[in-house]
C-alpha cells in the first residue's frame, strides 16, 4: 500500500469517525450488545428499550437549530412568515395575534407525538421503520404538531411553532432525516364566529359527520374556519412567492378533518407546500378548549427554501461552507437571492448487493448508510431486484452515489466508506452481502 493511499484512508476514517464523538450514546440498539445502555440528550438520560433505533449520527444533529442560526436560509423563511403574520394579524390592543415559539425540545413522548393528536394505535405513521424512537415512551418528534395539545393547554389561541423534526427516510437530493417545520394554529369560540347572532352555535346537535365536517361542529362554523385558514395561507404564500397560482387538494390526516394539501404552480408543475385542516375536536378537548374550533397547518421550511432559492440539494442546508452561507447575508433575502453553485464536484459510485433478511426495509438500510457515510452519500438507488428461482431468496443491489458538497472525493476515500457500509449492513441488518458481485 502506498504512503499516499495510507494518508487518504486515514483521512477518510477520521472524516467518518468524528460523527460518533459528539453525543453520549454508547451503542446502537440494533448492534450486538450484551446490556442496554442509556442515551444522554442535554441533561437528561434515557434508558434504551427494544424500540430504540435512533443513531449517534441523528443524535448529533440535535441542538443545531438551523432555523435560529443568523443568515441561514431556513431562518430567513421563518422570519419572513412570522413578520408577515405579525404585520397582518393583530389583537384589538394592537399587539400581535400569533405567539411565535422556536425553542421547544425535539424530544417528546410517544403520547405527545401521537396520542395527543388522536392518531390510532395501529396507524402506519407510528411505525418504528419511519420514526426515531429513543425508547418505548420517548422519541424525536416527527412533526411540530406534537406540541399542539400542550400549547393550547397553556392558554394560547393562536401560535406559530417552528422546530427540527426527525423521520427515517430514503436518501436523495430532496429527503433528509432531519427537517424543519412550522406549525400554525388558530382557535375560535362562538363569539368570534357569530358575534351578532346568539341563535347560532359552533356545535351541531345532530352529531353527524360528513366529508365537510366533524360530527360535533356546525357546518357554517367549519366553513368560517376553513375560509380564515385558507386566507391566511394564501397570504403567506403570496408574500413569499408573489402572484403565484395556488390550489387546495382534499387530503387525509388523522388529526384534522376536513384536510387539504396546498399546492403552488411553479415552473409549470404543481408542487405541494403544506398540509392543513380543521383541528380534531378531540385534540382541543385534551387541550382544555372543548368550547372552541380551530385550524392548523404544517409547512416544511426546507421545501419552501429549495423552491424559493433554487437550492438543488437538501444537504446544503447543513453546510458550514461560507460560499453557501454568505449568499444569504444580504438585505431582503426572500426577493434578492437565487442560489449560485460554488462548485460541482464529480460523483463517485459504488454498488452493494446482498441477500435480504426477513425484516429488511429500505429505511433501515438508508439509516445504516447515513450512520456510516453521513452527508457524503448523495443518493441510494435500487438498481437490481433478483429472486433465485430455486431457493426463493431475494437479492437487492443498491448503487450508492458519493459526492461532497465542498471538495472532490477520491476513490480511496469512497472505498473505505463502502467497506464500512458492507460491514455495518451485515452486522445490523442481518443480510448476507454478495461480495462476488
Amino acid at each position: 500500500m502506498s504512503a499516499a493511499l495510507c494518508v487518504n484512508r486515514a483521512a477518510a476514517t477520521r472524516l467518518i469517525s468524528w460523527k460518533y464523538m459528539s453525543i453520549s450514546c454508547q451503542r446502537l440498539a440494533t448492534e450486538a450488545s450484551s446490556k442496554p445502555s442509556n442515551i444522554t440528550i442535554g441533561d437528561k438520560s434515557y434508558p434504551q428499550s427494544e424500540m430504540t433505533n435512533v443513531t449517534p449520527t441523528i443524535l448529533a444533529k440535535i441542538g443545531s437549530n438551523l432555523h435560529c442560526q443568523p443568515y441561514h436560509p431556513l431562518k430567513a423563511i421563518k422570519n419572513h412568515i412570522e413578520q408577515y403574520v405579525h404585520a397582518i394579524y393583530r389583537k384589538r390592543s394592537g399587539s400581535p395575534l400569533f405567539t411565535c415559539i422556536d425553542n421547544l425540545s425535539p424530544v417528546v413522548t410517544v403520547e405527545q407525538n401521537f396520542d395527543s393528536l388522536s392518531v390510532p394505535k395501529d396507524h402506519v405513521s407510528r411505525a418504528k421503520n419511519d420514526n426515531y424512537y429513543i425508547n418505548s415512551s420517548h422519541m424525536l418528534r416527527a412533526h411540530t404538531s406534537a406540541h399542539e395539545r400542550d400549547l393550547v393547554l397553556s392558554g394560547l389561541d393562536a401560535f406559530l411553532c417552528t422546530g427540527d423534526c426527525y423521520r427515517r427516510d430514503e436518501i436523495d437530493a430532496k429527503h433528509y432525516p432531519v427537517f424543519h417545520q412550522m406549525e400554525g394554529v388558530r382557535l375560535f369560540d362562538r363569539q368570534d364566529i357569530f358575534p351578532n347572532d346568539k341563535n347560532f352555535d359552533i356545535f351541531d346537535e345532530s352529531l353527524e359527520e360528513t366529508d365537510e365536517k366533524q360530527a360535533v361542529y356546525n357546518l357554517e362554523a367549519v366553513k368560517y374556519v376553513e375560509k380564515d385558514m385558507k386566507d391566511v395561507l394564501m397570504g403567506i404564500v403570496y408574500n413569499l412567492f408573489g402572484d403565484i397560482e395556488t390550489r387546495f387538494v382534499d387530503a387525509y390526516f388523522p388529526f384534522t378533518h376536513p384536510s387539504w394539501e396546498m399546492e403552488i404552480k411553479f415552473q409549470g408543475d404543481w408542487l405541494e407546500v403544506l398540509g392543513c385542516g380543521v383541528m380534531s375536536h378531540n385534540t382541543l378537548v385534551k387541550g382544555g378548549a372543548s368550547n372552541k374550533i380551530g385550524w392548523a397547518f404544517g409547512i416544511g421550511i426546507e421545501r419552501i427554501a429549495m423552491i424559493l432559492f433554487d437550492i438543488p440539494d437538501i444537504r446544503l442546508f447543513w453546510s458550514k461552507d461560507e460560499r453557501f452561507l454568505s449568499q444569504f447575508k444580504v438585505d431582503d433575502v426572500i426577493n434578492n437571492v437565487k442560489f449560485k453553485p460554488f462548485s460541482l464536484h464529480p460523483p463517485l459510485h459504488n454498488d452493494i448487493s446482498f441477500w435480504l433478511s426477513p425484516t429488511f426495509s429500505l429505511n433501515n438500510f438508508c439509516d445504516v448508510v447515513r450512520s456510516v457515510g453521513g452527508d457524503l452519500v448523495e443518493q441510494v438507488t435500487l438498481v437490481d431486484d433478483y429472486t433465485d428461482s430455486k431457493t426463493g431468496r431475494q437479492s437487492h443491489c443498491y448503487r450508492l452515489t458519493y459526492r461532497s458538497m465542498e471538495r472532490t472525493l477520491t476513490n480511496e476515500e469512497m472505498n473505505v466508506i463502502q467497506d464500512r457500509v458492507r460491514s455495518a449492513v451485515e452486522l445490523q441488518l442481518g443480510v448476507e452481502v454478495r461480495r462476488n458481485r
